[in-house]
């Protein structure tokens, strides 16, 4: 027992199960690969210059000529008048200003700055000591609920005259991953129940001459951040956006300005040797200007790189199916290989297609790690225990599923669920009306009465199986079948439906045979109903059988037996009705209470429109349902009248039921029924 278990290619499932639980608690060095597979998709898209952001750098050049730094800030006065002169558009001045000018240069460069379009940097902090005076803020409609991006405790702004006069400030922090690198970039920021905008989204914000942003978030989820005039940008749940880093913004250096920036956003920043530390990103080391300026350039133009919403999802989905189909393939060695060069590279190949046609993050690591480890290990143990599983289902299933739904459980035996579940099934009982005549007319003839019945029910299960239905079990002269087990099946009561109709019309036929042979005609009745239950292989260890159990299936009997007193061929629960009514037509028969039941149900019929006039047929049913209604209310005589001149409607089919109606008009006309009877008429028979 111990060798046969170890033996089983279905091992393979622990390492799978293993690979998906990892992948599901996604620990630190799964999410570290992960990201660095990111690393590999953004980095290595062709790069371009930009041509609209340009960065200006404080280097070493800069210090030669100017002195030692911090500059007196009158001088930072003079380099904006400077790039303005060159035709700089708007002006991001990326130098972190709380403390006042010892060079007392702070006025002049206040006013400058009133005529001037410069965006500056403050910094979110978590120290819980207030600022001496409020950061600046612009407008902010925050829509939806909850506040949005990551909470800080304050804002450091800068001094107070320059806080006041630059055009728009905001906030440079940077939000590193598990590793230490900055690949995403938060957009806005929460300090108490204030929002605060990114500078890259400040500056979008100057540059467009819009007086505020806009943020959507749901219960505190970050959806987008949004600048009118540029529109909707898609972050993650934390504010956060991708840097692109495909596209480079123009350097140059303050010491050797260009002479004309053509109106470019201008981003000015240290590098000169220990005045400014390099940030960690995806692209190497990164000075902080440089890395707005990348950021600046990713939202500028468009350009939204997303971890979809549903990309775990679907990757841990597709790292199950690859695993499952994968243990399929291996039972024919040569295929199992070249399926795991399939999918492992078809994963490579899916998350490059996904990024450069659609800028979506998918991981095709994990996929192609859990795709190999899976395909060692069930390459071990796959031959023989294969091979007992595949006859094991034919033997069970063999007899009352059709050979296509047998080879499809033979190749994926995990559609298969062993045991009981719950599960919603349209489950059908069929009768033979007539049965007795029938056996009369062979009286001592054992064998030539079997020989018609399995003719019978040949016709009959032929198109059960056809329609993706389950055989359960003959009972007599009887059939029980449902749909939506053990496969799915989302249109399984429409199936059934499908199935009672063409059984009648195979009927029909079968009847035509024998009539030629003297054999009187089969009647058939039919019960659908379409209910919750428990099904799977039940039964002992000796001998089981798959079948379904529940209320469900005890009503579907019992509507089987309604239809020889309501005079109709079919008799469908509420919910089959519910589900068919869309595609076939339907007549609602009564409000019964079966018998056993106390509590009443709807029951209906569905007839064969086939080659019929359906406005007529629809005409003459609000007729009818206005009868039903009539007969509910108690309006004898109006319910008496609409019956009688429904007779002879829907080509004939109703007008035993129209019969049966009249008589119980008349029965219930001449009994004592509540005020508001509800309609429910209780059943006395099967």
């Amino acid at each position: 027992m111990v060798r046969k278990l170890l033996l089983s290619p279905w091992t393979a499932l622990i390492t799978l199960a293993l690979m998906l639980a990892i992948r599901i608690a996604d620990p630190g060095f799964v999410e570290s690969v992960r990201l660095r597979y990111f690393d590999t998709l953004i980095v290595n898209k062709a790069p371009s210059v930009s041509e609209q952001i340009h960065v200006v750098n404080i280097d070493d050049q800069t210090i030669a000529q100017r002195g030692q730094f911090p500059f007196p800030r009158n001088q930072y006065a003079d380099i904006i008048r400077e790039l303005e002169r060159r035709n700089a558009g708007v002006i991001v001045f990326n130098v972190f200003m709380p403390d006042a000018d010892r060079f007392g240069g702070d006025a002049v460069l206040a006013q400058q700055l009133k005529h001037s379009t410069v965006v500056l940097p403050h910094t979110a902090t978590n120290d819980n000591v207030a600022a001496q005076h409020a950061a600046f803020r612009p407008g902010v409609s925050v829509i939806g609920t909850g506040l949005p991006g990551i909470a800080y405790a304050n804002i450091q702004p800068n001094v107070r005259s320059i806080n006041e006069s630059a055009s728009g400030i905001g906030i440079v922090n940077t939000l590193p991953e598990l590793d230490g690198v900055v690949r995403r970039i938060p957009q806005v920021i929460t300090v108490g129940e204030q929002v605060y905008p990114s500078i890259s989204l400040e500056t979008l914000r100057v540059a467009a001459g819009d007086p505020s942003f806009q943020v959507r978030v749901n219960a505190g989820v970050v959806e987008a951040v949004r600048i009118p005039q540029f529109g909707k940008i898609p972050t993650d749940h934390y504010g956060r956006i991708w840097v692109d880093w495909s596209s480079r913004p123009k350097e140059h250096s303050l010491a050797d300005l260009p002479t004309d920036f053509q109106g470019g956003i201008v981003v000015v920043g240290l590098t000169a040797r220990g005045l400014s530390n390099p940030v960690a990103t995806a692209r190497g080391e990164v000075y902080p200007h440089s890395l707005q300026a990348s950021v600046l350039e990713t939202v500028a133009s468009g350009t939204n790189i997303v971890r979809p919403d549903w990309a775990d999802g679907a990757e841990i989905l597709a790292l199950g199916l690859s695993g499952i189909l994968l243990l399929f393939l291996t039972r024919w060695t040569y295929v199992g290989m070249v399926s795991v060069v399939v999918l492992v590279g078809g994963s490579l190949v899916g998350s490059w297609w996904s990024y450069h046609g659609f800028l979506w993050l998918l991981d095709a690591t994990a996929i192609a790690v859990s795709t190999t480890l899976v395909a060692l290990h069930a390459y071990g143990v796959k031959f023989v225990s294969e091979f007992l599983q595949k006859q094991q289902i034919k033997k069970q299933f063999g007899t009352y599923l059709s050979p296509a739904m047998v080879e499809r459980l033979q190749k994926n035996p995990e559609l298969l669920t062993l045991g009981g579940e719950s599960r919603e099934l349209s489950i059908m009982f069929t009768d033979v009306r007539g049965f007795t005549t029938i056996s009369e007319h062979y009286g001592s003839d054992v064998q030539g009465l079997t020989k018609i019945m399995n003719r019978y029910m040949t016709a009959m299960t032929a198109k059960i199986l056809e329609n993706q239905g389950t055989l359960d079990k003959y009972i007599g002269d009887a059939q029980m079948a449902f749909w939506n087990a053990p496969l799915d099946d989302a249109d399984h009561a429409k199936n059934a439906v499908r199935t009672a109709l063409e059984m009648m019309g195979s009927l029909d036929g079968f009847n035509q045979e024998i009539a030629a042979e003297g054999v009187p005609p089969f009647g058939m009745g039919l019960g659908i109903n379409t209910a919750t239950v428990v099904v799977g292989n039940m039964g002992s260890d000796q001998r089981f059988d798959y079948t379904c159990l529940g209320d469900g299936v005890n009503l579907a009997s019992r509507l089987e037996g309604q239809s020889k007193p309501y005079g109709v061929k079919i008799v469908l629960g509420s919910l089959t009705a519910q589900q068919v009514a869309d595609e076939y037509f339907v007549l609602e028969l009564d409000t019964i209470a079966v018998k056993g039941k106390k509590q009443g149900v709807q029951i209906y019929t569905v007839l064969d429109t086939q080659g019929q006039d359906v406005n007529e047929w629809k005409a003459a049913r609000e007729l009818h349902d206005l009868m039903i209604s009539c007969y509910r209310k108690q309006q004898w005589t109006s319910a008496r009248k609409w019956t009688q001149d429904l007779i002879g409607s829907f080509g004939g089919q109703m007008d035993h039921y129209y019969t049966m109606w009249l008589e119980r008009i008349e029965e219930m006309s001449h009994k004592t029924l509540p005020e508001h009877w509800d309609g429910t008429y209780v059943a006395t028979s099967k």
